[in-house]
Order: structure tokens, then sequence, then C-alpha cells
């Protein structure tokens, strides 16, 4: 039996230093799809004073792997590509929303749209490598308990 999209995610993130390191919230999250929110700190800014293209990047990059593997089938990220719209700055809330718009056998293809409010910051395409290989998640030390 498969988990549950949601508890995927979270073992996930527990694994996921950088996407830790990031700040991010999982607002919500479904097979296919998955919507996540950050705060850009000062130390994410380059030396125009604007975020890091990188951070938009892998900002959208967990967003991606997180809807794909929400299926319930361990699935990597293969490709993506970004299109910097606007820059975004330090104290800014950005959303991230992964919208899978193709499926096939072996492959998830996604639109990754980061926002700040209404004002769309990057827009990025993307493709995940979907195996065979079902979710297992382990008991956490609590669950154990």
């Amino acid at each position: 039996m498969r988990p549950e999209p949601l508890a995927i995610v979270q073992h996930m993130m527990r694994q996921d230093a950088f996407s830790q390191w990031l700040g991010i919230s999982v607002d919500e999250v479904r097979p296919g799809y998955c919507r996540l929110t950050m705060i850009v700190r000062r130390e994410m800014t380059n030396g125009f004073g604007i975020a890091h293209g990188g951070i938009a990047y892998s900002f959208a990059d967990s967003a991606l792997a997180f809807a794909a593997n929400a299926a319930g089938y361990v699935a990597k990220t293969v490709h993506l590509s970004c299109e910097y719209i606007r820059p975004a700055n330090a104290n800014d809330l950005l959303q991230a929303e992964a919208v899978e718009k193709e499926r096939t056998h072996r492959f998830s293809y996604m639109e990754i749209i980061i926002t700040r409010n209404t004002e769309k910051v990057a827009v990025l395409h993307g493709m995940a490598y979907l195996s065979d290989k079902v979710w297992s998640i382990p008991p956490t030390s609590s669950e154990a308990q």
C-alpha cells in the first residue's frame, strides 16, 4: 500500500537539509500537484541585493520533486529550466505551485510558477523520471515507541 502524499513529502522534508535551510512550508500536496511557501532571507541575496537565481530554482525543484513523488512512486528530477521574470528581495514571501501537465509511463512533465502576491517571479518547466519503486517510509522514532 502506498503512503499518503503528505506522509511522503513530510518524510522527504525530514531528509532534505537544503529544503529545510530554504525554510520551505508545504501548503498543499497531492499527486501531480504541490504548493509551497518560503520567505527570502538576506543570506539568500546576491551582490545586487536580490534573491540569487539559485534560490528560485531550488525552490521550484523542491516543488517539482514533492508533486512528482506524491503519487507514491519514487521520482527524481531530470530536467528543469527557468525563466526569471521579476527579482525577489529579502523578506519577500514567495509561493511555488507545481502542476503536472502531462504524465507518461516514465515521466512527469511539470510547470512551476513562483509568485510574490499576484506577481510572477519565475516560470519553470521540468521533468521527473518515474520509477517503479513504491515509496516505503520507515516509522519515525516517536512512531516506533
